[in-house]
């Protein structure tokens, strides 16, 4: 495998087409915030703004302004975007909305607590671009409600009837593993200390598995015991691989290799359990115990579980050597390039059926935008990059 050629092609890719297409395509400049319900060729099919996907924008460009290079451009963008989301994306308290509409009007409540995770990771990585402290201030406020909502996270919007059954899901101790970097710079060491280790232990501990055969799934009850539910039964291979690319980076973070092991080989096992042998690629939810999923959309292929578990294969290689890791890694990396890239107009598709036809033309929509393409580009670019520069040639048969 020639780790230097496909390094190249991450960043191409990144650098040539994706960051290119949301510069020109989703700002909007008359409203302020961004498009991201974009068709194939990048013409707007609705103007609706999502609060998780402004924030992952603003989050995005700030981010890579970091870490690549001191683009004005990008910093702009990142900037336009900020500027509606204090304007516009709460309720004047840091209770962040749902969706907008075009002008900003809210359309839905502040009920989900990822608009507050996005939002922090937002702010944290624009205050470390500009040096400005409202943005730090933001950041924090919204981490603080955050921390006060992990019991309850939808809070008076929750639908459940009280004292019925109670569950706790996956996606929350998932993402403030990363958050938990992404605002590094921000948080006093004890407080960083405990989130880190929260976090490790809700998804190591609570959400990993090992008597089901070394799997993490989406739902238990608060005591952490197994619910045979429909949502207790859920299996999200996607969500699972991606928090062990977070895991990965917390082992290095610690120096503690025996995270990384133990991250590498959930990756290794997960995608194994949620591999379609049929048709490849990676089912998007499946039922623990082999009944009938509730998710109609079970068997698609999506864009982010895909990018997610190539940035955890070539982290795995990167960090151990896993000759499983690099072998995976190519597989779904042939996948991935093969099904959802477009190569007629820029950005990559994102909903595939089972047998890896496309599904939705849409280059962004409700829930796909600025985010898991060029993150995953990035992060594969760079890791590739590093492998390369140590000579670590290894070729595949």
């Amino acid at each position: 495998m020639n780790f230097k050629k496909l390094s190249e092609q991450y960043k191409t890719e990144l650098l040539e087409n994706v960051l290119p297409f949301w510069l020109e395509k989703s700002l909007d400049r008359e409203h302020g915030g961004y498009f991201t319900c974009l068709d194939r060729e990048g013409k707007v099919f609705d103007t609706d703004k999502f609060i998780w996907l402004q924030a992952r924008e603003v989050y995005m460009f700030s981010s890579l302004y970091n870490k690549i290079e001191k683009n004005q451009a990008w910093l702009d963008a990142a900037d336009h975007g900020a500027a509606f989301l204090l304007e516009r994306g709460h309720d004047g308290n840091f209770n962040w909305y749902f969706s907008l509409d075009v002008e900003g009007n809210p359309l839905t409540e502040p009920y989900n607590i990822f608009s507050y995770t996005f939002a922090t990771i937002a702010f944290g990585q624009l205050n470390l671009a500009t040096g400005n402290q409202l943005y730090a201030d933001v950041a924090m406020k919204t981490f603080d409600i955050i921390r006060s909502k992990v019991d309850n996270p939808k809070g008076k919007w929750n639908k459940a009837v009280p004292g019925s059954r109670a569950l706790k899901n996956f996606a929350l101790p998932m993402i403030l593993c990363n958050l938990a970097l992404e605002i590094e710079h921000l948080l006093p060491k004890s407080l960083l200390d405990q989130l880190i280790e929260d976090c490790l232990h809700e998804v190591l501990e609570v959400f990993y598995r090992p008597e089901l055969g070394g799997i993490i799934i989406e739902n238990v009850c608060l005591d952490g015991e197994l619910s045979d539910t429909f949502d207790g039964r859920v299996v999200n291979p996607g969500h699972a691989i991606e928090a062990m690319w977070f895991i990965m980076d917390l082992g290095v973070r610690l120096q503690r290799e025996d995270l990384i092991q133990k991250a590498v080989n959930i990756t290794l096992n997960m995608l194994e359990y949620g591999w379609d042998k049929k048709y490849g690629g990676i089912f998007y939810f499946m039922d623990r115990s082999g009944h009938p999923p509730q998710q109609l959309e079970w068997d698609q292929k999506l864009w982010w579980v895909h990018m997610e578990t190539l940035i955890s294969l070539i982290k795995g290689y990167q960090l151990t050597g896993s000759q499983e890791c690099l072998v995976w890694f190519e597989k779904v990396h042939n996948y991935t390039w093969a099904h959802f890239k477009d190569v007629e107009y820029p950005e990559w598709y994102g909903y595939l059926n089972r047998q890896g036809e496309v599904l939705l033309s849409l280059k962004g929509g409700k829930w796909k935008g600025c985010f898991h393409v060029p993150r995953a580009l990035y992060q594969c670019w760079r890791t590739l990059e590093d492998i390369a520069q140590k000579d670590l040639i290894v070729h595949v048969v």
